[in-house]
């Protein structure tokens, strides 16, 4: 159990902001009386009279109550995340009473973290069932120490107090109770070192000191190091066996076309060896275009494919607990759809398709793998928990992700399809008012203003069917919502990941505009009313729009965004990136580089732009939002530039998250003309700060001083 490789390959842009936005936090906060602004929305004042109420923001970006719940080993516990006093904190509460939880940790600032960027819970259960094991870093700088608390006596000990170091467990098995394998980047910030860590004492050993080329490491079921990831001299990546000599045997080459389509964060959680050690699992797309799922003899190197999808790559395995036995694989083209490996689990898929009401997935099990929590999701509801017992063959309820959202009436997600001129489909998806589209068929009643969501990544995210506040927050300001996919989203395929490489702002970018010219021509959007958002790469997307394609778009709003592709990020790999981007080390590569910069355009930026940033960012560093707003500022664009001196990659204080977005709103509706609420109070407890353009959205400026007066 937790066998799994942990690499960041460094090439790819990973955001914890918008996504997690979508499906995460807000502010709770009284706010006062709002007055509500509706003028240019659809039409006249008698159609504005039959408009649905204005949901709060703090209602729909509340903090969910009820995130990322698993099951102890011996079932007899349920853990959650939720929030106490606003604040992000971990629950537990007897499995026939899960709705009597108690904290159990205390954190008053930034809280715990549910999920990482790709969805994968980041904290487990000890095996003895009394314990938690989580991550916790400083102020969203991403360097994890890792934490254990006692769910009885609540007590909290930070095993790895280590300031400026990414620490990551690797490898946990029960056989080992008090022992799990870690990886730290102690020595440098892209090569771990491996220890085994004493969850007693705290204590650890050195299991392996990185030669300097490994990007992270597998062991084995006896918590013995038994694999190594290194880049090769063609820019490739090797997996590598360990011998008794603690020396590297060339074991597996993944060759350079087929590494971009493996980088995503499913491939990293992959990984799984077999309790008898013998066979590897993982993803494989040597000779495809889709990955498999196949298992790999660690002695011969014999190939055996397991399960593989002609359409789409694999989205998730179902392992059994302790054994690694694959169960289950599941497949996302526009809806998520399980099916049987192993036998054993097919009256048990069988009664969740009936059983659930939409898309399932089992999010944790006991350990002797007799009863499942699973996720069921629709887009229009909020997201419902139960425990599934497969010897009974019955459903017990357990909660909603956020009660105070049940009942509220919530649009569908609709997908659809794009072709590219050179053969590529993109399959997206769209979202609109409930009032604009009451017979739900997808199409609006006219065309409307329409916000573009641009996800991060790109090359482990991807758009996809899911339950979202944050789209039916802006649904109900009155726009319709484009949750798009492009070229080097996950999910798709080895030639569709592998068509972004040197088209980061070329035809990605064309993948964007075409699916709004497609929105244009269904009548779905109004032309001079399309505004587009994004966080990370969707920030960088945001950017390019507004400065390369200026007239296309009426405003933006960015968070974490970079804006200098010449400067490569910190935790950019320059041979990875360079091939993927273009190399900024030669005077052609920069050249190039250059031409996809958003900052090289930005003095043809014509539209208004809201600019996020956490002044801790250690993916995206604060200089690359100072220096387009700065360029911008300079030739008088209506920009203005939001900074969380207490963020990073991403807003996780719930006080700032919704912050941001109050005054995202009335942004919006200044460029869009969509319903907004006033900003009013809803600063309080925020770090925001604002360097410049607080004067182009009504009402910061008053609530900039308002909050100022609330520090002193």
């Amino acid at each position: 159990m937790f066998f799994k490789l942990v690499i960041d390959m460094h090439w790819s842009i990973i955001t914890r902001g918008l996504l997690l936005i979508v499906v995460l936090p807000g502010f709770v906060s009284s706010c006062g009386d709002f007055a509500e602004k509706t003028d240019g929305l659809n039409g006249t004042s008698d159609i504005q009279h039959e408009l649905p109420d204005l949901l709060p923001l703090q209602l729909l970006l509340a903090p969910a109550e009820y995130l990322a719940p698993q099951i102890s080993p011996d079932g007899n516990w349920i853990s959650y995340i939720g929030p106490l006093d606003g604040v992000a904190n971990f629950f537990v509460a007897p499995v026939n009473k899960p709705q009597q939880g108690r904290p159990v940790t205390h954190y008053t600032e930034r809280g715990v973290q549910a999920t990482d960027v790709s969805g994968q819970v980041m904290y487990a259960w000890h095996f003895d069932s009394k314990q938690l094991i989580y991550p916790k870093d400083y102020d969203g700088d991403e360097n994890w120490d890792i934490h254990i608390v006692d769910i009885v006596k609540g007590e909290d000990r930070n095993l790895t107090p280590s300031p400026g170091v990414k620490t990551s467990i690797i490898a946990y098995h029960p056989k080992y109770p008090d022992q799990v394998i870690i990886q730290a980047t102690e020595r440098h910030p892209m090569m771990p070192d491996v220890f085994r860590l004493d969850l007693k004492t705290g204590d650890r050993e050195s299991l392996f000191m990185n030669p300097g080329n490994a990007l992270g490491f597998l062991p084995d079921g006896d918590l013995q190091l038994r694999l190594a990831i290194t880049v090769n001299s063609s820019g490739g990546i090797e997996i590598n066996r360990l011998n008794g000599d603690n020396a590297f045997e060339p074991f597996l080459e993944i060759a350079n076309e087929d590494l971009p389509a493996l980088t995503t964060s499913s491939y990293q959680k992959i990984f799984r060896v077999t309790s008898d050690n013998e066979k590897l699992y993982l993803y494989d797309v040597e000779g495809r275009d889709t990955t498999a799922f196949i298992s790999l003899d660690l002695a011969s190197g014999e190939k055996k494919v397991i399960a593989a999808d002609d359409r789409v790559d694999l989205s998730g395995i179902l392992y059994e607990p302790i054994t690694n036995k694959p169960l289950a694989y599941a497949v996302n083209l526009t809806r998520t759809s399980w099916h049987a490996i192993d036998a054993s689990v097919s009256a048990d898929i069988e009664f969740l398709n009936q059983k659930a009401a939409g898309d399932w997935k089992v999010v944790s099990q006991t350990h002797d793998n007799d009863q499942w929590i699973v996720q069921d999701m629709l887009s229009h509801k909020p997201i419902r928990f139960f425990i599934y017992n497969r010897l009974e063959k019955t459903v017990v309820n357990l909660f909603t992700s956020t009660p105070a959202l049940e009942g509220l009436a919530l649009s569908k997600l609709h997908p659809y399809r794009v072709r590219t001129n050179d053969g590529f489909d993109l399959i997206s998806y769209l979202l609109l008012p409930p009032w604009m589209d009451p017979d739900e068929d997808g199409r609006p009643s006219q065309p409307l203003p329409v916000v573009v969501l641009v996800h991060g990544g790109p090359s482990d995210e991807r758009a996809q069917f899911a339950y979202g506040p944050f789209l039916h927050w802006l649904a109900n300001r009155g726009y319709g919502l484009m949750y798009v996919n492009f070229r080097g989203s996950a999910g798709f395929g080895k030639a569709y990941m592998n068509a972004q490489i040197r088209e980061w702002g070329g035809k990605m970018h064309q993948d964007i505009l075409d699916q709004v010219d497609w929105a244009i021509a269904e009548k779905i959007a109004d032309p001079d009313q399309i505004a587009i958002m994004g966080g990370s790469y969707g920030g960088y997307e945001v950017l390019v729009a507004m400065t390369m394609t200026p007239d296309k778009f009426a405003c933006g709003i960015d968070l974490v965004g970079p804006s200098n592709l010449e400067i490569f990020m910190p935790h950019w790999d320059e041979d990875r990136m360079g091939e993927v981007l273009g190399d900024p080390r030669t005077e052609e590569g920069r050249a190039f580089l250059r031409s996809r910069s958003p900052i090289t355009f930005a003095d043809q930026t014509l539209h208004p732009v809201l600019i996020g940033q956490g002044a801790r960012d250690s993916r995206v560093p604060q200089d690359q939002s100072d220096m387009i707003v700065d360029v911008m500022q300079k030739n008088g664009v209506a920009v203005t530039y939001v900074l969380y001196p207490d963020e990073g990659h991403g807003l996780m204080r719930t006080a700032n998250n919704f912050s941001f977005w109050a005054v995202g709103e009335v942004f919006l509706a200044e460029c869009l003309g969509g319903r907004s609420m006033p900003i009013g109070n809803a600063l309080q407890g925020a770090s925001m700060q604002v360097p410049f353009g607080a004067e182009f959205i009504p009402g910061l400026s008053t609530a900039l001083e308002q909050l100022k007066n609330q520090q002193r």
